[in-house]
């Protein structure tokens, strides 16, 4: 039996020390398009290697960026894969194999997670907790109108993949803080934007529940000290999203 053609998406902005790895991890692919944010290294040059499918587009936020790829796609299915993400040989067999028949519209694909190149199986980073809908029709699928981590709304069944992306987060304290100031300045705007105003359960216990939950309730302890980090670093990141919404109130005169 014929199965269904697939095209994958990478955005891409700086990402000359993940993107070759990536490309390699999904040669199998019958579409490969590399999205580019006017990279300022040798992403593009690398990419070229591996795909003629370039594009070049301004980059306001992952949604939105996602959402001008996806209609660029040739093929019906898309799945996205982040630059530095891996799809292991596993993963790739059981998409080929479900695209031949697909049951659903959507499929929720883990991640297994590694925080400065250690492994991180609890506290909500493991396969089975840290998931999202990669692997979609594209005409019944769109991200969500958020600023940051947005999901993938499908218009029909979902359904869920038993293998898993490889996600090399964070390879460095600089890569983790360069980020963490883009991702909750995005947040922060996705805050305000929601109406909600910063209190003390935000600012406070909101933080202390979070790593309480993560640390604690899902084991993230048995990680070690790479987990009692990230545990702690996630609660820091709801401070800061907060601090930065109450800061975007002020600049509006609604406090």
């Amino acid at each position: 039996m014929e199965r269904e053609r697939i095209t994958v998406i990478i955005p891409t902005y700086n990402e000359e020390e993940n993107i070759e790895d990536c490309l390699r991890s999904v040669l199998w692919a019958d579409e490969i398009i590399v999205v580019d944010s006017f990279s300022k290294d040798r992403t593009v040059e690398i990419a070229s290697k591996y795909t003629h499918r370039i594009l070049q587009h301004e980059y306001i936020n992952s949604a939105t960026q996602k959402n001008w790829a996806i209609p660029q796609a040739s093929n019906e299915w898309v799945m996205i894969v982040d630059a530095d993400e891996r799809v292991t040989p596993e993963l790739r067999d059981e998409i080929l194999e479900e695209l031949r028949n697909p049951r659903y519209d959507g499929y929720y694909i883990g991640r297994r997670n590694f925080f400065l190149g250690f492994p991180l199986d609890h506290g909500g980073w493991s396969p089975k907790e840290d998931r999202n809908i990669r692997l979609f029709r594209k005409s019944v699928s769109r991200y969500e109108d958020k600023e940051v981590h947005a999901d993938v709304v499908v218009n029909g069944k979902v359904g869920s993949l038993r293998n898993y992306l490889i996600h090399y987060t964070y390879r460095s304290l600089q890569d983790y803080f360069r980020k963490f100031d883009r991702y909750t300045t995005w947040a922060a705007k996705d805050i305000v934007k929601a109406g909600k105003k910063p209190n003390f359960f935000n600012l406070v216990l909101r933080p202390m529940g979070d790593f309480i939950k993560f640390y604690i309730l899902k084991l993230g302890f048995l990680d070690g000290l790479p987990g009692l980090i990230i545990a702690l670093l996630s609660s820091y990141y709801v401070v800061v999203k907060y601090v930065k919404a109450w800061e975007l109130y002020l600049k509006e005169g609604k406090e």
